[in-house]
């Protein structure tokens, strides 16, 4: 009877044991892939799976992202000049019969194909592509790796460079570069600057050409302007002398005119100007 007994416990534990080992779970983002006797089977979707202990083998490929940084190296560009570049890349399994049977450790043979083809993608490229079309070297990098491994059952969704590291004496030199460029566009619009005065001056002087006594209030206003500068020394143009000497003498013949009685002779009539309209006689 205790022998009866003790065998009776025995088969319930073993029933109990071979139960455990025959539940097995899939999780929502997994898949699970079955060997039986080492041989594929099939796939397995999420849920209680039963497997036959020790006769079936479940393994479980998750679906999910997977978000590997790609480790820093130093990297010489087309035109010799030494980086360290870091990346990060995003991949996903979509078939995972492929990357349990095509290859031993999917994650780790991806991480070694992003490092060889960052190396050879950057090194095709001359330091100033490097920096200014980081999106068209991402996208290269994803083809290049998407491409080798699709047959791996792996699908590389996005690759971004995230550090570019420059020697200190490129660094000083781009700084240089930099502030050279600014100089020569200062450069450019004080040159533009002084083009435009220079043809607003011109148009100036072709209206004060066509106008003569637009060029005398001209100068005239530029010595009213030499004055309130209490300059001791005050040039007069002949020009203006000229003006100044005509308007004595037309004043003191109208000075004359009128202590005669005799109407003024005509001031010194403008190029263009009317002459001045003649007295009418009161009644």
């Amino acid at each position: 009877m205790t022998v009866l007994l003790s065998v009776l416990i025995a088969v319930v534990v073993l029933a109990v044991v071979l139960l455990l080992m025959a539940v097995r779970i899939v999780k929502q983002y997994e898949r699970g892939v079955l060997f039986r006797f080492g041989r594929l089977v099939g796939t397995r979707e999420p849920g209680l799976r039963l497997i036959v202990p020790v006769v079936d083998v479940l393994h479980r490929v998750s679906l999910r992202i997977v978000t590997m940084p790609i480790q820093s190296q130093g990297i010489i560009t087309r035109d010799n000049v030494s980086v360290d570049v870091s990346a990060v890349a995003y991949f996903k399994v979509v078939e995972p019969v492929k990357a349990v049977i095509a290859i031993e450790n999917v994650y780790a043979a991806i991480d070694q194909i992003a490092q060889t083809t960052l190396r050879k993608v950057v090194g095709q490229h001359t330091l100033d592509e490097t920096l200014s079309e980081t999106d068209r070297i991402n996208l290269d990098i994803r083809e290049i790796l998407d491409v080798s491994t699709v047959d791996w059952g792996v699908e590389v969704t996005l690759v971004e460079l995230k550090d570019i590291q420059l020697p200190d004496s490129m660094k000083r030199a781009m700084a240089r570069q930099a502030e050279a460029e600014r100089e020569k566009r200062a450069k450019i619009i004080n040159a533009e600057g002084e083009s435009l005065a220079a043809a607003a001056l011109g148009d100036a002087s072709d209206t004060m050409m066509a106008h003569p006594l637009a060029l005398q209030l001209r100068n005239l206003q530029s010595l009213v302007e030499i004055g309130v500068d209490k300059n001791s020394t005050v040039v007069f143009p002949a020009p203006l002398m000229t003006t100044i000497a005509e308007l004595g003498s037309f004043l003191a013949r109208e000075k004359g005119a009128a202590a005669a009685g005799t109407p003024a002779p005509a001031a010194p009539v403008a190029n263009g100007a009317a002459p001045p309209a003649a007295p009418v006689p009161s009644s």
